[in-house]
């Protein structure tokens, strides 16, 4: 896979986004998870390159043992990058505003959509928006921020994936 050219800021920067799928447990189909991040990221008034990388159990597990200090695998993982001050300072600079990486285990949605998203393409989607809003600034640890969350989340499903409302089926929390 040949990976587009970085965009620059001196120029009209567009959204990029770089996906690749290093993991062999499920289907994942590229394109459709990059399509669904660039539209969230134009909705979001973001530009930018981003990174959506699909791993294995894994790898993902010894991500979220070293960056979250959590044993096993979890399903996505967000590293920000550039955040809006440092989008402002490059403003005039001729490099890419890096907005960060979104980091999903397919085998771990696979597992999980039945009891959560509902079927394993909404439990993709879901977390293709879940960490692209994380990477933006959106966190869940406070009620107010898990409600604006999950509208946010919502609200781009249903517009992007879904082109209408949700499934019956369809549920953003887990049961813990």
């Amino acid at each position: 896979m040949t990976e587009p050219p970085s965009p620059t800021v001196g120029a009209e920067q567009t959204v990029t986004v770089v996906g690749a799928d290093e993991q062999a447990a499920v289907d994942v189909d590229v394109d459709r998870w990059s399509g669904l991040a660039t539209r969230v990221l134009e909705a979001e008034g973001r530009r930018g390159e981003l990174t959506l990388t699909f791993i294995e159990r894994d790898e993902m597990a010894a991500l979220n043992a070293e960056h979250m200090g959590k044993s096993g695998p979890t399903d996505v993982l967000s590293f920000p990058l550039d955040d809006d001050t440092d989008a402002d300072a490059l403003a005039g600079a001729d490099v890419p505003v890096l907005l960060g990486d979104v980091v999903i285990c397919p085998a771990v949605a696979a597992e999980q959509a039945a009891d959560h998203a509902g079927t394993l393409d909404d439990e993709l989607a879901l977390l293709v928006v879940h960490g692209i809003l994380h990477v933006l600034g959106h966190d869940h640890a406070e009620p107010a921020e898990t409600a604006e969350m999950r509208a946010a989340e919502l609200a781009h499903l249903e517009r992007f994936h879904w082109g209408g409302p949700a499934p019956t089926a369809f549920r953003q929390e887990h049961d813990s």
